[in-house]
């Protein structure tokens, strides 16, 4: 694969392009052998590995200097692995590709990184930046079944565009102001993402327990008071919950769609995500009048850390995989207490947690869940307003979520324009961006 295919934006640059490998050092790295405890004995060398790339997701961490793991210079010494100096580019290109970092101190790296050791024609944070616009390009080109991966040729065939040292200098000062600008916007818009997530829970949690209306003790440890009228009481008193556990289907690509687990998320059932499916002999034997559910009914994740309630508002058959459950009642509004499952009585769940892991809402814990229990008239207007509240939120995010993703595309086309020399960098600012530098 050519250079230009991997990064076709390059090709508009001003200036003329060269391999990297042939301006800076490429080197990769290896793990020393863990079954010899020599090698991991007395680790002072900071060794950077996949599990590194946390750090460097963001795109806005430039240098890394903290690893989670270190290796000895024994390790080195015997193994293919390479202490690597300060200033020496990084660039992940197995499982998470594409992200790219400069060393802050003489690091190792696992063999999951291509690196390259600038020299006097290339400035390492003017090849930063070009790594990051070349990082979708090169998650796109990734091959690989199970973990995607560039591989070393490849690596090998980047180019990245060479204008004077001064002028690499000065784009990367500019590059480092104006993405740090889009950075904060994007922090900001996040916070501003958690806070009206929260509000929106916060204000569908107080319709769940009427907050604001006339109450009184309830006697429960959760739900302190309720309003006059209404109950706390476990689910086992008006709603009936059906477990399903039934033999291993055979799935198949196309039928009746099994919902597992991890299709369900709060809110109303999508069977749209459900990505295991059964014939029709399998689905005749699954759906019985008892296990499968109907319009009005909950599906409810058991598996999850505290349980995930969906609302099934279609009529269209399917069934429920291992681990889901359908909760059902004659008189009580059912998409009422999907938001009440997922909100207030999520507290209470986790306070009946046993032991330091979580992972599954028995029957018996559902069944004895107290949950708040207003008249059946009350629970269907209460049910709207939260429906109300909850497209409000949504919408809302939707917005954030659109303009996070322009700050990323301004980002990227900013970063992509400024190092092929689309525009002058020392004016395009309004800032003085060549203090320091000479002419």
């Amino acid at each position: 694969m050519t250079a230009t295919n991997i990064a076709p934006w390059l090709a508009q640059s001003r200036w003329p392009t060269a391999p990297i490998r042939l301006v800076a050092r490429l080197g990769s790295g290896h793990t020393p052998s863990r079954s010899v405890p020599e090698y991991w004995e007395d680790c002072t060398v900071p060794w950077i590995t996949l599990a590194d790339v946390w750090q460097l997701r963001s795109g806005n961490v430039s240098v890394i200097s903290e690893t989670k793991e270190k290796v000895s210079l024994l390790g080195l010494a015997r193994s293919a692995a390479v202490k690597h100096p300060a200033g020496t580019v990084i660039l992940s290109r197995t499982a998470s590709v594409g992200f790219s970092a400069i060393m802050g101190t003489d690091m190792a790296t696992s063999q999951d990184f291509a690196t390259w050791t600038c020299g006097p024609r290339l400035d390492p944070r003017f090849l930063l930046h070009a790594l990051r616009g070349m990082s979708p390009d090169l998650k796109r080109v990734a091959t690989g079944s199970t973990h995607k991966t560039i591989y070393m040729p490849d690596i090998e065939q980047l180019r990245v565009p060479l204008p004077p040292l001064d002028e690499q200098r000065r784009i990367a000062d500019f590059l480092d102001a104006e993405t740090a600008q889009i950075d904060q916007l994007q922090r900001l818009r996040t916070r501003h993402r958690l806070l009206l997530a929260e509000r929106t829970r916060q204000h569908i949690q107080e319709l769940a327990v009427g907050r604001g209306l006339p109450a009184s003790p309830s006697g429960n440890p959760w739900i302190r008071e309720i309003p006059d009228g209404w109950a706390v009481l476990p689910l086992k008193r008006r709603w009936h919950i059906v477990d399903c556990k039934h033999r291993t289907p055979e799935y198949v690509d196309e039928g009746y769609p099994v919902v597992s687990p991890g299709d369900i998320s709060p809110g109303r059932l999508d069977l749209a995500v459900a990505h295991r499916f059964v014939g029709q002999q399998d689905f005749e034997d699954l759906a019985d009048d008892v296990r499968r559910p109907r319009r009005g009914d909950i599906v409810y994740s058991r598996n999850a850390s505290v349980g995930i309630a969906a609302y099934v508002d279609t009529d269209a058959p399917f069934t429920m995989g291992q681990d889901v459950c359908r909760i059902t009642s004659s008189d009580q509004d059912q998409l009422f207490l999907t938001y009440v499952l997922n909100s207030v009585a999520l507290a209470e769940l986790e306070s009946l947690q046993v032991g330091s892991t979580f992972t599954r809402v028995n029957i018996g814990t559902l069944l004895e869940l107290s949950v708040p229990c207003p008249p059946p008239d009350q629970q269907r207007d209460i049910a709207r307003r939260m429906d109300g509240v909850s497209a409000m939120g949504s919408a809302l995010d939707q917005k954030i979520e659109q303009q996070l993703a322009l700050f990323g595309e301004r980002r990227q086309a900013l970063i992509t324009a400024a190092v092929t020399g689309q525009f002058d960098v020392s004016t395009a600012s309004g800032r003085n961006v060549t203090d320091g530098v000479t002419a």
